[in-house]
């Protein structure tokens, strides 16, 4: 699940935990959009520039800033979009089958293993070569297996503080979890030339991993090019502290002109190797058999360029994509849903258009977490955990995915995501439950009680109790804000909200600087473990959002880790959901069901279930352009 922003949406792309993303709750669905009307507008004129002729370019529009483009130090989801286009990993995912399939990207084949999953090999196509780039003083630099070497060292140099290298430490490879811990010890630099014996280049073109433990499902992990896509050590070198600003991969495309929080231009890789479509859809799969029909054999990229303003509210970006300001609507925000699929059908007057729409249930979670730390809402004493659960019972999620999300979500019954290992559509639990007399009596039971007759309740020890919950400004979270206080005012908790952007409440999630805060997080691989990471201890600070720290929930988490896929695994993945619901770190509010819309003149978009790196396989007619 690759880690983006708040109360109501916050993906966190896919890697608080390695897969994990963080989304905003606003950009992401999880955020609430405004239902007011408002005053036609369009994208910044900075946002949208023009294009030479002849030239295939893709635009549409983030709602959240991006932070930068170096794979080891990005968490959030909107960076990791533009990373999986620029870098590539070893493996990735086939773009039209459903469900996914693997398949090697700069891998020869797929990997060899050993019987107990501990040894893995891995041929490296030879040549691969990075783009351009003054770093490699005017020579062509071919990719080698010492890179993705290079490239993994790089998350466990502490100088680095990868905000995702919870997610390799837990790989084991031998060795490299030691050294990193003596590095820390000593203060000395991390010597990338130190041998590892669980990360190794056998030769110019063979990777070895072992590992301490089996991990059956390495390939999943090796599939997201977002974050362990090669880089190259002359380019970290040459850059430094500026690597976020100079990214440089053997992918389709490279960073071109860049505004910050503005304007992000990608081109295509003038000496990108010959690759052609290929995939392999389901025999029963039309839009997919399709699709193939009228691509393969066509060189990647089909398109020049791309083009990607940031503009966070709904309505702007909306409305510019009437306009045909841009090509793709990526998330059609909730608040324009009547107006874009009334019935959840296109609109006449869209499909008199050409316009396309593209309909999933997404495989992300809008959650609240709670800061276990925190000396209100955190700790494991029964009366906090009747707290949490209470203000879990009195969230009307229900009403938030009806009316704040104009019924594009699914309710939640736990933190595992759709489409991945662990989520059962029929798993039911308190998690889902909207119950304010039950809420009520928890809190009667456990002292939480009106005093002063304010109509507000306060502590058992005769204190002020008064929520915080970091939000971000945007219309459509302060709508989600409103239905959740409303809820909690029912049941006589009052919730303030510290408003501030989603990079800065970021920081101080990590930083464990914060009581409670709502947002979301999606899946980049089809294996639930990260969605655990949630309650995995080591992971306080990265994708262990509220800190959680139990023993029993880390032996269970370290059981699913090792053991394959089947029924085993399955029934250890519902103790952990069973739980985190009983001591509610988190509550799971819902899973959003997105649509996206194409102009009619793109053709082959297909949002994929887990890979970001789709820009490489659509086609821009021209001709249809107004």
């Amino acid at each position: 699940m690759s880690p983006s922003p708040r109360a109501s949406t916050f993906c966190l792309s896919r890697r608080s935990g390695l897969f994990l993303s963080l989304l905003a709750l606003g950009s992401l669905a999880l955020s609430p959009a405004s239902i007011a009307a408002a005053p036609a507008a369009s994208a910044p004129a900075s946002a949208v520039s023009s294009k030479p002729a002849g030239e295939k370019v893709l635009r549409y529009a983030f709602k959240v800033a991006e932070t930068g483009f170096d794979p080891a130090k990005v968490q959030d989801l909107y960076s990791r979009i533009i990373t999986a286009n620029i870098f590539e990993g070893l493996y990735s995912y086939d773009y039209l089958a459903r469900p996914y399939k693997l398949k090697p990207q700069t891998a020869a084949a797929l990997p060899e293993h050993s019987a107990d999953f501990k040894t893995w090999t891995v041929r490296v196509q030879p040549g691969i070569y990075f783009a351009d780039d003054p770093a490699f003083k005017g020579k062509k630099r071919e990719l080698t297996a010492a890179d993705y070497v290079y490239s993994f060292k790089r998350f466990a140099d502490p100088q680095t503080n990868s905000p995702t290298w919870d997610g390799l430490e837990e790989l084991h490879l031998l060795g490299l979890n030691e050294y990193r811990a003596e590095v820390e010890k000593s203060k000395k630099p991390f010597n990338y030339d130190q041998p590892i014996e669980g990360l190794r280049a056998l030769d110019r073109y063979t990777l070895q991993f072992k590992l301490a433990e089996a991990r059956p499902r390495l390939p999943q992990t090796l599939a997201d090019g977002s974050l362990l896509g090669a880089v190259a050590r002359e380019v970290i070198e040459a850059y430094g502290d500026k690597s976020m600003e100079h990214p440089v991969g053997t992918g389709p495309f490279m960073l071109g002109d860049w505004r910050r929080s503005s304007l992000i231009e990608l081109r295509r890789n003038p000496g990108y190797r010959e690759r052609y479509y290929e995939a392999e859809p389901n025999a029963d799969d039309a839009e997919g058999q399709a699709m193939l029909a009228q691509f393969k054999g066509r060189r990647l990229p089909m398109i020049d360029r791309v083009e990607v303003a940031i503009i966070e509210e709904n309505q702007p970006r909306w409305l510019s994509f009437l306009n045909a300001q841009f090509d793709v609507l990526y998330t059609l925000p909730e608040d324009f849903t009547a107006q874009a699929i009334p019935g959840g059908k296109l609109a006449p007057n869209l499909a008199k258009k050409g316009m396309q729409k593209h309909t999933i249930v997404a495989s992300d979670v809008l959650f609240t977490v709670f800061n276990m730390e925190d000396p209100v809402v955190g700790g494991f004493a029964p009366a906090q955990i009747a707290l949490r659960r209470a203000i879990s019972l009195a969230t009307n999620a229900e009403r938030e995915m009806r009316i704040a999300r104009r019924g594009q979500a699914i309710s939640a019954q736990s933190i595992m995501l759709p489409h991945t290992s662990g989520y059962n559509p029929e798993f039911k639990s308190e998690n889902g439950d909207y119950d304010p007399q039950r809420a009520r009596a928890l809190l009667d039971l456990y002292g939480f009680v009106d005093r002063d007759g304010d109509g507000w309740r306060e502590r058992p020890d005769g204190s002020p109790l008064v929520l915080e919950s970091l939000t971000t400004p945007e219309s459509f979270q302060r709508q989600v804000d409103e239905i959740w206080s409303k809820s909690l005012a029912q049941i006589g908790l009052q919730v303030k909200f510290k408003s501030a952007k989603w990079p800065e409440n970021l920081k101080s999630l990590r930083a464990g600087k914060f009581q409670i805060w709502s947002l979301g997080s999606s899946a980049s691989t089809p294996d639930g473990q990260d969605a655990l990471g949630f309650f995995y201890s080591p992971r306080i600070g990265g994708q262990n959002y509220a800190r959680f720290n139990l023993p029993a929930m880390d032996r269970l988490y370290e059981q699913t880790n090792g053991l394959p896929d089947g029924p085993e695994r399955d029934a250890v993945f519902l103790a952990a959901k069973r739980l985190g619901v009983a001591y509610a770190p988190y509550r799971a509010r819902g899973h959003r069901i997105i649509t996206d819309l194409a102009q009619p003149w793109v053709s082959g978009y297909r949002r994929p279930a887990f890979a970001l790196d789709w820009w490489q396989y659509v086609d821009i007619d021209n001709s249809k352009r107004p």
